[in-house]
């Protein structure tokens, strides 16, 4: 018990977490010096969408030794939309890890991951990360770390931190802060105080076997592998096991599992404490806890934060449906989603009455991340537009309010100012980080921040570092206008063509380009007025008697807009849908033809594009 540790790395995103970590295993003689390993970067970060957005999206697990100690370290994302997954796995650790940009100073994810650990009990090790950055605020940042644990430890020897110093990206800590960052140094400071600051999980061998599931694998010859720490008492392979959530249930442990660096170890048995990875008990689902027979008495599962946004999936009914994706139907969609239930517990969804489903996240990239997720698995579906979701407090109706920080360019500030005022948003402070930079909080409604982000990255030339947190909830606030103006539809089917384009792009911008097939009703640009127009893109140049060549010349095209998931799902308005398909995301209205469309608007008495959500639902 006193030989292992288990630790985990929090941070806000950016901060370099995953970067500190791969010094961990590279120093530590994890992987052989010709090993592929040893030339990666983010190493733990090993699916497609992480390695593309450069963020974590899922806690992973690992284990290195040092010293004869194994340390097991818990990788967590720092994005806020992400935090289901700290949630979930914090409960395997005894301490963690908290890093904190040198520059930046803790944001409100770092805020948000404290609170959990000290909940916990976890002892933590403060370390000051990019120590080498030219506007390092070093003692700002810790005067700033100290007034966050003041504001959220639960007593006197939650104050008792630790700092360290580092240069992350060159595998680099330093015990107290150096005048010269060059100077050589490496990862063992810190992994000599994991093994004296946190302590070794508590003694509970000889008591029966209990575990607490945190998520689980899939094995293609084992089946579902569940991960979790044991709580207390010993595993062996081939032990009878129960669900305590399943009376009379009885299960064979087939195989188990410890960690040794990236890979699985198996191992005849395994003590309370260590990190471990079961097969053979495959109806156990996260939170459900594992124990010896006759055992009735289930562990506190953990708590997830509630959902703040919620989107409505269904299949896809354009008039292309079914010809881009292996899986079109609602039946596929819903094994589909059913699945995602069982092992992501910060993602809700729910069937409605009319056969679609609702699903429920942190935010705008949780969702997108997800959606992007079925669309590679081959799956064709379509979206409405986010909704923020509405809790009920005495008798009250309120809704989610974020803290957000934005660091922005000394000229992009008015920009900055003009779009929150837009959007009621309440300046908390203003904070200069260095000549040319400055920090902005606010405190907004979720709903305000629909699309912000995107908006402003246009704006600020992509220069702004925008992170945001939810903090409470308060009673809906005013209506937001809507920042959009009308859309281009096509009015009819066909191939787009040149000279049907040019006449679309002197009304606005458009988001396809010659060559692309379209359905009427398919959102083909953004007008430059308020209003939605219908054009024929499929129209190419009529010839006469007088005329017997098609051409006046080369038609020259503003390069199209693309069109992402999270641009898609920011621009959409009630009466529009996103398609999303393996190869393409398309918009569209949901009443395809202009003259229904029209007929409903009338009857309806509706004039913008938010006042459909009611009437069509």
């Amino acid at each position: 018990m006193k030989k292992i540790r288990n630790v985990a790395v929090i941070a806000h995103v950016d901060h370099g977490k995953t970067t500190l970590i791969d010094a961990m295993l590279k120093q530590t003689n994890t992987f052989r010096e010709n090993q592929e390993e040893m030339g990666l970067e983010r190493i733990l970060d090993s699916n497609d969408q992480e390695k593309e957005r450069g963020i974590t999206i899922t806690a992973k697990n690992c284990a290195i030794h040092f010293e004869g100690v194994k340390i097991n370290i818990i990788d967590t994302p720092g994005h806020a939309d992400f935090s289901g997954e700290v949630e979930r796995t914090l409960g395997m650790a005894d301490g963690a890890l908290l890093i904190i940009d040198a520059q930046e100073g803790p944001m409100p994810q770092t805020r948000f991951v404290l609170r959990r650990a000290l909940e916990l009990g976890l002892k933590i090790i403060v370390v000051i990360n990019k120590i080498d950055k030219p506007y390092a605020r070093i003692p700002y940042v810790i005067k700033k770390t100290e007034s966050l644990f003041l504001d959220l430890a639960g007593d006197e020897e939650q104050l008792n931190f630790t700092v360290l110093y580092s240069v992350g990206r060159e595998g680099k800590i330093f015990e107290n802060l150096p005048e010269n960052f060059n100077k050589d140094a490496d990862i063992a400071p810190l992994l000599k105080k994991i093994i004296d600051f946190i302590p070794p999980p508590k003694s509970k061998t000889h008591e029966k076997f209990k575990m607490l599931v945190t998520y689980h694998e899939h094995d293609n010859h084992l089946g579902r592998i569940l991960v979790g720490r044991i709580h207390q008492g010993t595993i062996k392979k081939g032990q009878k096991v129960t669900l305590i959530q399943k009376s009379n249930s009885s299960y064979i442990v087939e195989k188990v599992f410890v960690f040794e660096g990236l890979l699985k170890k198996e191992v005849e048995r395994a003590v309370s404490g260590d990190i471990v990875a079961l097969a053979g008990i495959g109806d156990a689902k996260i939170g459900d806890t594992i124990a010896d027979l006759g055992e009735t008495k289930a562990l506190s599962a953990m708590k997830i934060s509630e959902s703040t946004l919620h989107i409505t999936i269904g299949p896809n009914t354009s008039p292309f449906a079914g010809r881009e994706g292996e899986f079109s139907t609602s039946r596929q969609l819903e094994e589909r989603l059913n699945r995602e239930k069982e092992k992501n517990l910060s993602l809700r969804i729910k069937k409605r009455d009319d056969g679609k489903f609702e699903a429920s996240g942190r935010g705008e990239l949780h969702l997108a991340v997800f959606l992007e997720e079925l669309r590679r698995e081959g799956y064709e579906l379509e979206v409405e537009k986010p909704e923020v979701i509405i809790r009920q407090i005495d008798g009250r109706s309120c809704e989610p309010v974020e803290e957000l920080n934005i660091i922005v360019p000394k000229e992009h500030v008015g920009v900055v100012n003009q779009e929150l005022g837009k959007r009621y948003a309440t300046l908390v402070n203003t904070t200069p980080i260095s000549d040319s930079e400055v920090e902005f909080v606010y405190r907004m409604s979720t709903r305000a921040l629909i699309g912000l982000r995107n908006l402003l990255a246009t704006q600020t030339k992509g220069t702004a570092v925008f992170n945001s947190q939810v903090i409470d909830h308060k009673p809906v606030g005013k209506q937001i206008k809507r920042s959009r103006t009308g859309v281009l539809v096509a009015s009819h089917d066909g191939d787009t063509l040149s000279y049907g384009l040019r006449s679309a792009q002197e009304r606005g911008i458009t988001f396809i380009g010659p060559g692309v097939k379209v359905y009427e009703g398919m959102i083909i640009g953004k007008n430059a007025k308020d209003d939605d127009i219908s054009i024929n893109v499929c129209k190419g140049k009529k010839l006469t008697n007088m005329r017997s060549k098609s051409s006046d010349g080369i038609i020259q095209l503003t390069p199209p807009i693309e069109i992402t998931l999270e641009k898609g799902l920011d621009f959409i308005e009630s009466d529009e849908l996103m398609e999303i398909t393996p190869l393409s995301i398309r918009l569209r209205k949901k009443i395809l033809n202009e003259t229904e469309r029209r007929k409903f608007q009338r009857k309806n008495n509706l004039f913008e594009s938010r006042d459909w959500q009611g009437a069509l639902s």
